[in-house]
């Protein structure tokens, strides 16, 4: 780390910035000696996505690091959700990166030690730390030689394994994944009560729980309705049913709690559209559990393959969007109006739809193309 960035007048130039044109700022020769541009801008980038990311770092003297350790950063309000969840009294962050999770998962933890195979990286996270007034053990070490000399035990331990392989492509496999979860699994659940694993919104939910052992509870959390983060939590004696939680955080959606075998046992019944449509958020939809909606909620599906559902009367409390709708020709679609454009197993997607039908996109009612058992349809909100 280049403490000279921390001085007066350099901190200045960064605030100056924050709303320029990095790629124009990058062509420019920088106006201090002992910091080059490319350090400037990276310290600019990094408060740019702090304001929407991690806006308790928008503080004096707080530094960043390159940009591919941002981007593989939780957001704080993921950070803030698990946070909530895991408590004890000392937690190791295995892989702890930028430290935004280690942060959070502290609150509740009267110990927490960091460790981090990037010097530098590591250097950050303890600086900004004694800025913020977080205390920790910070251990520049590789995850293999930390494991194979440690002789501690802990309530909690943490893993956010790096995605991409050597040549920077992303990978989903748990055995891909740097650690390799699956060769360290062992060490890990004798060292440690509880395991908590942040793995990618991609990663297909079957095969975690047929590669992992001890998995108690998985949390898919969505942000407005976009899948973040796969959470998996291993305990060392459990052998029970899985419990699933799907959470859409910023929304006003309840959570839907399930066992994560329900679903094979669900049945969902079907009907043509009627009065109500539902559509499930993300993190429903990421679960798999389609079944399970339609028994749950008493609603009912249009087609096997079509996970949208259907009542007369309202439900309260749908975990996703709810519109009240009609079924229309397609004549009587004007050329020209606004609309929202949906597809949902159907051969056209919402642009090529567009396109065909010369639509606007936007405002507040919706088009909906999708099928239903008796074949395709299109159903308008009013």
């Amino acid at each position: 780390m280049n403490k000279v960035i921390l001085q007066e007048e350099i901190q200045q130039y960064i605030h100056a910035n924050l709303t320029k044109n990095l790629h124009s700022l990058l062509l420019k020769k920088s106006p201090f000696p002992e910091v080059s541009m490319q350090e400037l801008v990276q310290q600019i980038k990094g408060k740019q996505v702090a304001q929407k990311k991690f806006p308790f770092l928008l503080k004096e003297r707080v530094v960043f690091p390159p940009q591919l350790n941002i981007e593989q950063s939780s957001s704080e309000i993921t950070a803030k959700y698990k946070s909530d969840k895991i408590k004890g009294k000392k937690l190791i962050d295995l892989t702890s990166g930028f430290g935004i999770d280690a942060y959070y998962l502290s609150e509740n933890f009267e110990e927490v030690t960091l460790v981090e195979q990037n010097t530098e990286l590591l250097e950050i996270v303890k600086h900004n730390w004694d800025v913020l007034g977080k205390k920790g053990r910070f251990i520049n070490q590789h995850l293999e030689d930390f494991l194979n000399e440690n002789k501690q035990n802990f309530d909690t331990i943490y893993l956010d394994p790096a995605r991409r392989d050597h040549n920077k492509n992303k990978v989903f496999l748990l055995e891909d994944l740097s650690p390799n979860i699956i060769e360290i699994q062992e060490k890990l659940l004798s060292i440690s009560n509880e395991i908590v694993i942040k793995l990618s919104p991609l990663i297909d939910l079957k095969y975690l729980v047929s590669v992992l052992k001890n998995v108690a509870k998985i949390d898919i959390i969505a942000v407005k309705n976009d899948v973040k983060e796969v959470v998996i939590y291993q305990k060392r004696d459990f052998s029970g049913e899985i419990w699933c939680n799907c959470i859409n955080l910023e929304s006003e959606e309840p959570a839907l709690n399930f066992h994560f075998s329900k679903e094979k046992d669900a049945v969902a019944e079907y009907s043509e559209p009627e009065k109500f449509l539902y559509i499930p958020n993300n993190s429903i939809l990421k679960a798999g559990v389609f079944n399970v909606i339609s028994e749950d909620f008493k609603i009912k599906k249009l087609h096997p393959n079509t996970h949208i559902y259907t009542s007369e009367t309202k439900i309260k409390d749908f975990p996703g969007r709810v519109l009240e709708v009609e079924v229309i020709d397609s004549k009587e679609i004007k050329k020209k109006e606004q609309f929202n454009i949906i597809s949902k197993n159907y051969p056209l997607k919402p642009e090529d739809i567009k396109k065909k039908y010369q639509l606007k996109d936007g405002g507040n009612r919706y088009l909906i193309f999708t099928q239903s058992k008796k074949g395709k349809i299109i159903l308008k909100s009013v």
